[in-house]
């Protein structure tokens, strides 16, 4: 029972987390040799204030830059 675990910031539509399990798994099914029912994917959402990228709030980092 293969589970793949998304972390990304909150802002995520439902359409868009739709689209990502839907691709995942059937990346999983392909890849794996796995059936559809036994593939399982969490998504986990957090503030850009709770997550750093080299030493840095990603709510301090300006993303126009990058």
């Amino acid at each position: 029972m293969p589970i793949v675990r998304v972390e990304l910031w909150k802002g995520a539509t439902k359409e868009t987390k739709a689209k990502l399990a839907k691709a995942i798994t059937n990346d999983v099914v392909t890849i794996a040799n796995k059936k559809p029912q036994s593939v399982t994917v969490l998504f986990t959402d957090y503030e850009k204030e709770d997550w750093a990228i080299g030493g840095e709030l990603a709510s301090d980092i300006d993303w126009s830059k990058k």
